[in-house]
């Protein structure tokens, strides 16, 4: 995930950089600096913070060439 793809994330759901933090149960500086590209987060967090969006029907899209991140995209409730 990078942090263009989390930021996007959070603008489709409406949160705050706090609310995403706190969600994920990860540090507020943690996300602002991620999101900023100061910093990579642990992995740990990193999977807390992808997991807490995907599990809000966020759908992260990478490159099928290199693997890169690539966008975002919100899935449709069933």
């Amino acid at each position: 995930m990078s942090p263009e793809q989390c930021r996007a994330a959070r603008a489709w759901l409406n949160w705050s950089q706090e609310e995403l933090a706190a969600k994920a149960q990860v540090s507020s500086s943690t996300l602002r600096d991620f999101e900023a590209g100061r910093r990579v987060p642990i992995a740990n967090n990193l999977s807390a913070i992808r997991g807490t969006l995907e599990a809000e029907g966020i759908q992260l899209l990478f490159s099928q060439d290199d693997g890169q991140p690539w966008g975002v995209a919100r899935r449709r409730a069933i």
